[in-house]
């Protein structure tokens, strides 16, 4: 008897040769190397540099003053150049003598103001220096005008947290209209209606706080009843 033996299927599809496409060693980390480096400088050129100068351009374009920095003359005005510029409404600036109204604190260094260096004390409520510092503020009110004994607003003896802030509040304000109306010879009422007239609403009447700005006030005053 012969034995039958199975013959393989050769009427079916011949398998086809498989060959190896891995990459030879470290190619694969180099392609994804050149297209990270790739999306770095693309992403480099539109955020750091596109993006910015076409904010910059539109900002110029439709909000000029306010893209230069909101800056006011001495008459109040709107100006774009900082020579005519008595200052920026948006930075505060230190006033010293005691005929202006005085801004609130400023821990800036290494003088009051310094649009450089902007920061606060960061002193909290359990620092001694914060005592020290409040009780120094205090005594000089007193001392600019010893008559008044109105209890003082916080933010005449409390700094910003910037050092730089332009505002302060009406009540801070209306503390400093009795030492300024004895160094200027002006009536307290009318010192008080120009306050009034220097006061920032709220915005949409919901959002921050009514406050005044100290360079607009003072620039008011000076223009009302120069010294």
């Amino acid at each position: 008897m012969t034995k039958f033996t199975p013959q393989p299927d050769v009427t079916g599809p011949v398998p086809a040769t498989i060959h190896s496409t891995s990459a030879p060693h470290g190619e694969g980390w180099l392609s994804m190397l050149r297209v990270a480096v790739t999306l770095f400088v693309i992403m480099t050129l539109l955020a750091g540099i596109v993006y910015p100068l076409l904010v910059t351009q539109i900002a110029r374009l439709f909000f000029p003053w306010q893209a230069h920095g909101s800056l006011i003359n001495h008459a109040g005005q709107h100006v774009l150049s900082g020579r005519q510029a008595a200052g920026s409404i948006l930075i505060g600036q230190y006033f010293s003598h005691p005929w202006y109204f005085w801004p609130r604190p400023s821990a800036t260094s290494p003088m009051p103001y310094n649009a450089a260096a902007s920061g606060g004390s960061n002193t909290g409520p359990t620092n001694p220096a914060l005592i020290v510092n409040i009780k120094a503020r205090v005594a000089a009110l007193h001392a600019a005008d010893p008559g008044n004994k109105q209890p003082i607003p916080v933010d005449l003896i409390t700094s910003s947290g910037s050092g730089l802030d332009p505002d302060e509040s009406i009540a801070a304000a209306y503390y400093q209209i009795p030492r300024i109306a004895r160094l200027r010879h002006i009536p307290p009422a009318k010192l008080k209606a120009l306050v009034n007239r220097c006061i920032i609403e709220r915005s949409l009447d919901v959002f921050g706080q009514r406050a005044v700005n100290v360079l607009e006030l003072n620039l008011a005053l000076d223009r009302a009843y120069p010294r």
